[in-house]
Order: structure tokens, then sequence, then C-alpha cells
């Protein structure tokens, strides 16, 4: 399996303090790659890293064999890095179609000049991300709920707009931060079936999240990180079995003898906040 994403000695320091100090860790084409940690550890750092809302101190970030610690998120939506951040706004007085429509920023090209004098090219652009923003919608369930204004859905269906947001830039790499965080039981268990669903046609995810029982369901692999370093990597069962796992993160939960397979996404988390 290729390697689509590559950090290799991630660094960022803020004044004399180190959020993160040489972190690596690659995402799999194909892979659920779940990093996780307690407060503090630099998991938000490390995601903001990759997605170019911070540059890194020291060390490189690689997409798809390429270098790209020193661009522009834009830059990065358009070589198919995106992103859906756990606190974004959903756009009041806008349909559901109209927030998803706003993904496809990273696809466009006719410019703010072409839209204002309604040229040709933005007319075509106008139709196909219209298109684009019904396919995702299609994809995360809500096609359904396209001409409902968007601020009237629920926290769960939110959630999924702001992952179909994400796909109507068509990535091949989507980053997740926290999406399961304020989630009831049966709405974590609907989002996880989505992010299995995306998985299995093809696409790389990246996730940020603190739910330790969410995470033994999806992930490939998983990162730990504690205090801005990696303290373990690997699959599920070898990581929950780590002694320094357990007494930086899981604590005392019981997961002795659990299946990822069996572990329950609608339980509460055994890892305690992020």
């Amino acid at each position: 399996m290729s390697v689509l994403l590559e950090v290799e000695g991630a660094t960022r320091r803020f004044g004399g303090v180190f959020a993160l100090r040489d972190v690596g860790l690659d995402v799999r084409a194909g892979e659920t790659h779940a990093v996780i940690g307690p407060n503090g550890a630099g998991k938000s750092t490390l995601f903001k890293l990759i997605g170019g809302q911070l540059v890194p101190t020291a060390g490189t970030i690689g997409y798809d064999g390429e270098r790209i610690d020193r661009l522009a998120p834009h830059r990065r939506a358009r070589r198919g890095i995106a992103i859906a951040f756990q606190d974004a706004p959903v756009f009041h007085g806008l349909t559901v179609a109209e927030n998803v429509m706003v993904g496809a920023h990273a696809v466009t090209r006719a410019g703010p000049l072409a839209a204002v004098l309604r040229l040709p090219r933005h007319r075509r652009e106008e139709k196909s991300i219209r298109a684009l923003a019904f396919a995702a919608l299609e994809r995360v369930g809500l096609a359904d709920q396209a001409d409902r204004p968007a601020d009237g859905l629920p926290l769960g269906q939110q959630r999924a707009l702001q992952v179909a947001r994400a796909l109507c830039g068509k990535p091949r790499l989507l980053l997740l931060d926290e999406p399961a965080s304020g989630l009831r039981g049966p709405e974590r268990s609907a989002l996880a079936g989505l992010i299995e669903q995306l998985r299995g046609e093809g696409l790389s995810i990246l996730l940020v999240e603190h739910d330790v029982a969410f995470v033994a369901r999806l992930a490939d692999r998983v990162t730990v990180l504690d205090l801005g370093r990696v303290i373990a990597s690997g699959t599920f069962q070898e990581i929950r079995a780590d002694e320094r796992v357990i007494a930086a993160y899981l604590g005392g939960a019981d997961l002795d003898g659990a299946d990822p397979d069996s572990i329950d996404p609608d339980s509460t988390d055994p890892g305690g906040a992020a």
C-alpha cells in the first residue's frame, strides 16, 4: 500500500514552549489513520500543520511525493487535501446544498471577475459546482435535505454536511477534526458508518479523535501523542497493550479482551477528554 501523506520530524515551537517535537507518521492510500492522546498532547497542532494553518518550526510534510509544509491551505486543497473541522460554521440563511457548494472553491478556476461579470466560464463552473454538491450530499446521505435551511439540521447531520462540504473538493485525503465530539450515541454510530463507507470507496482519512471506542471501530492504524511526542504507533490492538499509552491516556479503562469490531461506538468514551 503506497504512502500518501508522510510527516517526518515535525516540530512546532511557540516561543520557548514545544507543542510538538520530532513527530512522524504516515497515512497510506485507502486507510483510516487515527491520532489520539490526552489534553495538551499536540493533536490539534499536528492537525493544523498538515492542513496548513500552521507552519512547522522544523521537519517536513510530504503529500503524494511532494513537500507541502510551506504551501498555503488553499494550495493543499487543490492537490486533494480536504478538512472537516469540528467547529466549522454552518452558514445561516443558506440551504444545505448552498453550504456544501462553498467547499468547491478548491476546484474552481474562473475567479471573482468572471463571477461578477457572469461570464460563460463562470456559468459553466457554477453548474459543475452544483453537480459536485449534490453528488457529495448523495454520498453522505443528505440528498433529501438539499433544499432545507442548513441551520435547522440536528448536530449529527451538520457533521455529515461538513464532510460533504469537504468532499465537494474531490479530495484524496480527508482530515477529520474530532468529528464525534458532542454527538449522541445514534449520531456517533451513523457518522462511524459514513466514515467506513468513505474508506470503502478508497478515500484516505486522517482522524484526530478522543473517543477511543470510535477510533477502535474505524482506525486501521493509530498514532498516540503525549506531551508533543509520539509514544506509540500501530494497530489498535498493539497500542492498547502499550504500557506508555495506558499510563498516559487509557488509564484504568477496561479494554482487556476487547475486539475493535465489538466495541460499541455508542458507549461512553473510555479515554477521557482530548
